[in-house]
């Protein structure tokens, strides 16, 4: 078991069993086959960066296509968020049903004499957890997906910097008309700033690195042409910096035969920029942030050094200080 993402501090989950069912189409009680799971509480937000629980290590299971797994939970399942005073606090999970009849997912996989068998279940945390409106409830209405790992991949790399929480993923396109029924594999990254993507379908896919924090300095960073593999892990090197927000500083120096450098400090280092032949200055690609942009004549011009402070740089905009007159020194 995997888990895709949630904006929780946990998710607490108790296996009881895992049980499958073969081609019979009964759907009677008898015909499922419990993997005698061993019974343990997980918590689902653990599982990121490759990290995953084994629910059935090994255990034999009859050839023919096997239709169906179902999830067995019982009533020990939690969650914790964080209240106003950032404190984390815990609630129930309500799951109707899901500890009497399971969480059944459809498989449609042959089973075939002396091989062994991978299935993963990718949980979807952001859509199973469901806050009820006036009640307070909160309730798992859990949405998971399964695939077999002999008919799909791993898509495995680090996001930098690693404490900027982001949303790795990759849209799993259907072979239909429409973007309905198209399937979005995601993760979070973890503390060290791994992502894993369990269960991606042979493809050449686009990797998108969302910032969890719509007010992050980064920005969505894609890497293009990453090929899957069936059975295999797909790692992509080197590490995958997150592209930064930025926008331009510009203006215009009315002054005549001289050259001034506008500059200003962004992390301890200086980017500066002289102005052309007709006065105007670009300084391009600054992260967004309010700055103090200094503007410095050449020597021996006879005028005096200016600074503008509390300039904005927002994403995409262009910040025009207009006409500027430096004056005599």
């Amino acid at each position: 078991m995997v888990d895709e993402s949630g904006d929780f501090e946990e998710v607490n989950i108790e296996v009881v069993d895992v049980m499958i069912k073969m081609d019979n189409n009964h759907d009677s009680e008898n015909e499922w086959i419990s993997l005698n799971s061993n019974q343990k509480i997980i918590n689902l937000l653990d599982l990121t960066g490759g990290v995953h629980e084994v629910l059935v290590d090994k255990f034999p299971i009859p050839t023919g296509t096997l239709k169906q797994i179902r999830l067995v939970l019982g009533d020990h399942n939690t969650i914790v968020v964080k209240n106003n005073l950032d404190v984390g606090e815990t609630h129930d999970l309500k799951t109707p049903s899901a500890q009497q009849s399971g969480l059944k997912l459809k498989v449609d996989t042959v089973i075939e004499e002396g091989f062994t068998y991978d299935f993963v279940i990718d949980f979807d945390v952001d859509k199973s957890v469901i806050i009820a409106g006036k009640s307070g409830n909160i309730n798992l209405k859990p949405v998971m997906r399964v695939t077999t790992a002999v008919s799909s991949g791993i898509i495995e790399g680090t996001v930098l910097p690693s404490d900027e929480p982001v949303v790795a993923s990759v849209i799993n396109t259907k072979e239909t008309p429409g973007t309905e029924d198209d399937e979005v594999i995601s993760a979070y990254t973890n503390y060290t700033g791994d992502f894993a993507l369990w269960g991606v379908p042979t493809r050449t896919y686009e990797v998108i690195l969302t910032p969890i924090d719509s007010n992050s300095k980064y920005k969505v960073t894609t890497i293009a042409d990453v090929e899957v593999t069936n059975g295999e892990i797909t790692v992509i090197e080197p590490a995958i910096e997150l592209a930064l927000k930025t926008g331009t500083i510009t203006g215009k120096i009315l002054n005549k035969n001289v050259v001034v450098t506008a500059s200003t400090i962004i992390d301890s280092n200086v980017m500066r920029a002289d102005t052309n032949t007709e006065g105007v200055f670009l300084l391009d690609n600054v992260p967004i942030g309010v700055y103090k942009i200094t503007l410095t004549p050449a020597k021996g011009s006879g005028l005096a050094i200016i600074e503008l402070n509390n300039e904005e740089v927002r994403e995409d905009e262009t910040n025009d200080l207009g006409a500027i007159t430096l004056p005599d020194a």
